[in-house]
């Protein structure tokens, strides 16, 4: 199909809930996309961060393409290795204690506010079930995700939200201080508030907070949602930030392309949800597993360490550029933000889209790459230099 049929068919079959750029993808390699037609795109996006490994990856096809042909799925009411190998990665690399798989990050986050709420009614029974999170915060789009979501421009339209969760300010201990009441059973944050602008937490706050909730029994959830899978220079971003949290979030790229979230528990938490609490249809599918094995494989010591520098590569390249276009530039690894001046967000990525480099926007002021952890300093190049001839 042509990329013209293809728009058309989505505007006649699919419900519009997009607002998609002008640009219908084919196939892809490395970190360039093509569509129908052949046009190139450098892709400085992943998927929003979900195609972690690239594109064409032969070694993750060829694991998904083996796992495929021997079981795609079986119910989680059965054993399958991919799955608790897969656990059993991911709690060594992070020192926690065990896994609950999901979907995607909306319902792994569901899944991390029910069992922050179950551990504070099986030690304290009921009334302490609030759950603290951040002013633009962003957490997923179901109704009790947009509940915990601090961002007033999501609070609309799908009343009522579920009850029971505040919002305090980033960075300001204080605030958090005055809010931490009898009710909270948990504090919620991400390290880097990705959709919110690409707003990196200080290390010092970080530390407080965890401090705080220790020493008033009250869980720490971060939603490593965005910032996971070696987003930021580490497997994930707490591991920078001197905390040990008692429940993360992952999904995005933790499959390389696949639908896979989860929750990863302390100790502590290791044993609060329990049969019949909690569960899913697909989490720990094996392909998806299968792929996820392959995409932590991949992302060894010296990976992660690519990551790092090649985020400060794209960083360093940008901070020579005129600074009447561009501001603030934030973030870590390959997770960055770029603050614009008297252009709009949005307008600038669809001329990027124009001109064959795809990238994406976050808060009201920002500009977001967040390219495939695999991609080659060539690619690089070539998408910054679209990105400086646009701005």
């Amino acid at each position: 199909m042509t990329g013209t049929e293809i728009k058309a068919l989505d505007a006649q079959n699919v419900m519009q809930t997009y607002g998609r750029f002008d640009a219908v993808i084919e196939r892809g390699e490395g970190a360039t996309l093509y569509s129908p037609e052949g046009k190139q795109y450098i892709d400085f996006t992943s998927g929003i961060g979900v195609n972690s490994i690239g594109y064409g990856n032969k070694k993750w096809v060829d694991a998904i393409t083996a796992q495929a042909m021997k079981l795609q799925h079986i119910s989680n009411l059965y054993y399958s290795e991919p799955y608790v190998k897969l656990a059993e990665q991911l709690a060594s690399r992070t020192g926690m204690k065990n896994v609950f798989f999901s979907n995607a990050g909306g319902e792994a986050n569901e899944g991390m506010i029910k069992l922050a709420r179950k551990y504070s009614f099986d030690k304290y029974g009921r009334g302490r079930s609030t759950i603290i999170s951040l002013i633009q915060s962003f957490h997923g789009r179901t109704i009790t995700t947009l509940s915990a979501t601090g961002q007033e421009s999501f609070h609309n339209f799908f009343f009522p939200f579920t009850e029971g969760f505040k919002h305090v300010a980033a960075n300001e201990i204080e605030c958090l201080e005055n809010e931490l009441t009898d009710d909270v059973c948990a504090v919620m944050i991400e390290l880097i508030q990705g959709e919110g602008g690409v707003l990196p937490l200080d290390s010092e706050y970080v530390k407080a907070v965890a401090d705080l909730c220790a020493s008033k029994d009250v869980l720490v959830l971060v939603d490593e949602i965005q910032t996971g899978v070696g987003r930021t220079g580490t497997l994930f971003a707490f591991q920078q930030y001197g905390i040990k949290p008692d429940v993360i979030s992952f999904a995005k790229g933790i499959a390389g392309g696949l639908p896979m979230g989860g929750i990863i528990a302390n100790e502590k938490c290791s044993k609060v949800l329990t049969p019949g609490t909690h569960a899913t249809t697909f989490g720990g599918n094996p392909v998806s597993a299968a792929g996820a094995l392959e995409v932590l494989r991949q992302l060894d010591d010296a990976a992660l360490e690519e990551v790092t520098k090649k985020g400060e590569y794209i960083r360093n390249t940008i901070k020579g550029w005129n600074k009447s276009a561009v501001g603030e530039i934030r973030g870590k690894g390959l997770m960055i933000g770029v603050s614009m001046k008297g252009v709009l967000p949005k307008d600038a990525a669809q001329a990027c889209v124009d001109n064959g480099l795809l990238m994406l926007t976050a808060g009201a002021d920002a500009l977001r790459m967040l390219p495939p952890l695999t991609i080659s300093y060539e690619e690089m190049d070539k998408g910054l230099e679209i990105l400086k001839s646009v701005l």
